[in-house]
């Protein structure tokens, strides 16, 4: 229950509303009730079994089914006396006209509310688990699935608002229509009602054990979904690789396998749901005959003082209270899939982000100093990848981090705008430590551009000015003759209109990395951190990317990973990293004259 509570917890923007809809609802299920408690007096005229006296009218107002009761009967017994029976006829059809009237208007108020309130929780529930998910460490996104957590966003929140934000009528209007109809039952015979309460619980106890069965099977059909949404992102995005390795029956067998168990969990789930419909029916039939033979024989008892036609009126009443209690095991059913699907959303919503500011974090304005690692170790799970590192870079230098693969030369970089923390040491900017900084007022110093170009499928326009509001024409024109990318964008047929697809697949190798290098030359970053941003190009793209990135490391603090070492001969200092450990520190002319692991790396990419 605490999961669905806190669903609904998501409209508290509209919980002015609660009472209105609280107050609408009782008024529909009143008015409804009252329609029905017409047949009493319209078959009493029907078979011509209408008092005889006139009731007294009531003096006093009080809301009570007696006052009612006695206030109707007043009106009722009046024109019988001076119209005859046919206007009271043509009276008890007006009173149920405008109480069936009364009984949808506010039906449909308290329906829109219901909606309003449904569609805002959904709202502030979808961006709640969007904003934890941007707020999350990268190590959260290594460990879980992009596919699952896509499901999560949309599928287990669509199931949330199906199932549980559009409970209300179920969960609220069907226990008070019964609640009400049998207050009704109560004023037509106590013993019969009393009686009707005692059998009730069986067909309680049997719905009861089908809905406890039911959460177990929709976490286990959502958590599938989420699997199905994960392999079908993979597969969509690597379509490529599985037709050169003519993986199609693989992948086919594998999504296969997957909806298979998919289908078998909703199956069994569907089961055991569609079973609360027909056991509630038969159910409810089978009581419903108990009542007739209990209740016409009290009505064939000439001590009781139940009539035929209150008897009628009292088995139409009591039919109406299957529906609603149908109504009430479904919603209960349903719920469940929903409160499965709210559990795995809040598992989201509730993890903590293992990067976050602290108390009282420092805003930084600016980049003035140094950045240094002090002691520097960190690892992903238990095996180090950087271990010890000391190094100062100063304001307004260039340095480099070559060495082999899988050294390490990464995760340095990721450590400066905190992606990760260091597992020990500290890293300080300006003599402040990393931590003890704003995250955003860190990032906001620096431009990163990596070897993988990360674009939109937006205009060209929209992702050079990505993450500034108001760019100008001119400022996003400038920053793309920086970086060597409006020569070609004008030769686009849309220019810098033109939309790139999904991932800039529209455009080369070189292209995507030039619209990334005008993306931070727009940002205008004092630090960049520049990870292999031309190994993957061939010589003219290279050639066009290197110059756009010497425009855009001009009067800048740069680190840059080098795979081609003939790109960073120029850099103030080189740092050779390997197994996580700094081995060597200079220039280029330094370090080959030292014919260590630099030289050797040198001289194999010259030969």
């Amino acid at each position: 229950m605490q999961t669905f509570f806190r669903i609904f917890g998501y409209a508290r923007k509209l919980r002015i509303f609660v009472p209105q809809y609280i107050v609408f609802i009782i008024l529909s299920v009143i008015f409804s009730a009252f329609n029905l408690a017409m047949l009493i007096p319209l078959l009493n005229v029907l078979f011509k079994l209408t008092p005889d006296v006139v009731f007294e009218k009531p003096t006093e107002f009080e809301i009570s089914t007696e006052y009612i009761s006695n206030y109707f009967n007043y009106h009722f017994t009046t024109i019988i006396e001076n119209s005859g029976q046919k206007q009271a006829l043509v009276f008890v059809c007006i009173v149920v006209l405008v109480s069936v009237f009364l009984t949808n208007v506010f039906r449909y108020l308290a329906a829109v509310i219901s909606a309003r309130i449904r569609l805002d929780a959904v709202k502030y529930l979808r961006m709640d688990i969007y904003e934890k998910v941007s707020r999350m460490h990268l190590g959260f996104f290594t460990n879980e699935r992009k596919g699952d957590l896509m499901s999560r966003i949309t599928n287990d929140i669509q199931e949330v608002e199906v199932s549980v934000l559009s409970s209300p009528k179920a969960l609220f209007r069907e226990p008070v229509q019964i609640i009400i109809y049998f207050i009704l039952l109560f004023t037509i015979s106590v013993k019969l009602t009393v009686f009707t309460i005692l059998i009730l619980p069986i067909a309680g106890g049997a719905l009861g054990y089908i809905v406890k069965k039911l959460k177990r099977k929709a976490i286990q059909s959502q958590q599938s979904l989420g699997r199905i949404v994960n392999i079908l992102d993979e597969t969509l995005g690597g379509m490529r690789i599985i037709k050169a390795f003519n993986a199609r029956e693989y992948v086919n067998k594998k999504i296969g396998a997957e909806t298979d168990y998919y289908r078998k969990v909703n199956l069994s789930y569907s089961y055991r749901k569609e079973l609360g419909s027909p056991v509630s029916e038969f159910l409810g039939v089978g009581i419903i005959t108990i009542i007739l033979y209990y209740g016409g024989s009290l009505v064939l008892d000439e001590e009781t003082a139940l009539s035929a036609s209150q008897f009628i009126a009292y088995l139409a009443i009591f039919s109406q209270i299957i529906s609603p209690a149908k109504a009430f095991s479904q919603g209960l059913s349903g719920v469940q899939k929903g409160i499965a699907s709210g559990e795995r959303i809040f598992s989201v919503v509730d993890a903590t982000p293992a990067i976050q500011d602290h108390a009282n974090a420092l805003e930084i304005q600016g980049f003035d100093k140094d950045i240094e690692f002090q002691g520097v170790s960190f690892s992903y799970d238990r095996e180090p990848v950087l271990k010890k590192i000391d190094l100062k870079i100063k304001k307004g230098t260039t340095v480099a981090l070559v060495g082999p693969s899988g050294g390490g030369k990464s995760t340095l970089v990721d450590l400066i705008p905190r992606f990760y923390d260091p597992t020990d040491g500290v890293i300080k900017i300006d003599d402040h430590p990393l931590t003890a900084c704003r995250i955003e007022s860190l990032r906001q110093l620096m431009g990163i551009v990596t070897q993988e170009s990360i674009l939109f499928n937006d205009t060209i326009f929209n992702n050079i000015a990505f993450g500034i509001d108001n760019a100008s024409e001119e400022e996003v024109i400038h920053a793309a003759r920086i970086a060597n990318a409006h020569d070609f964008i004008m030769e686009l047929e849309g220019g810098y209109q033109t939309n790139i697809g999904d991932r800039g697949m529209k455009l080369s190798g070189g292209q995507r990395q030039r619209i990334s290098i005008a993306r931070a030359i727009m940002k205008n970053p004092p630090i960049l951190l520049l990870d292999e941003a031309t190994s993957a190009l061939d010589s003219e793209s290279e050639m066009l990317v290197q110059q756009a990135l010497a425009n855009l490391m001009q009067n800048r603090t740069s680190i840059v990973i080098a795979h081609r070492l003939s790109t960073i001969q120029h850099a103030d200092e080189i740092v050779v990293i390997q197994s996580g450990e700094i081995v060597e520190r200079g220039t280029h002319d330094e370090l080959v004259k030292g014919g260590g692991l630099y030289k050797k790396l040198s001289a194999m990419q010259n030969t």
